[in-house]
């Protein structure tokens, strides 16, 4: 079976074993990747700071629609959920950068 695309649920089109890039909905707020436009250069510093500043304010949006939500000023809990996710899967994808950076740091202090 192949797999599914978690937002629609339709399957994902494979071409000769790889996945091919599927458009993502502008209203959950994906943004497309950093980088790519001509003339746009970050060093990797920047990059890993202003990815862990959305992190952070990813964590902030999900607080105030928890807020918002125990004092009844929203009363989306799917919205609330929504949020939540967001912070929660992005902040895993930050620890697992940050291991990632860590064993790329101890490989080379392995090296002679």
């Amino acid at each position: 079976m192949a797999p599914t695309n978690p937002l629609s649920m339709q399957p994902l089109p494979f071409h000769e074993g790889r996945v091919e890039r599927f458009a993502v909905p502008r209203e959950l707020g994906v943004q497309e990747p950093r980088g790519g436009a001509p003339g746009a250069s970050q060093s990797f510093f920047e990059t890993l700071r202003d990815s862990m500043q959305e992190v952070n304010q990813l964590q902030a949006q999900a607080d105030r629609a928890i807020s918002d939500l125990i004092t009844g000023e929203d009363t989306d809990v799917a919205r609330t959920m929504i949020a939540v996710q967001k912070a929660n899967l992005s902040f895993q994808m930050m620890v697992q950068v940050r291991n990632k950076i860590v064993q790329a740091y101890q490989e080379v202090m392995r090296m002679q």
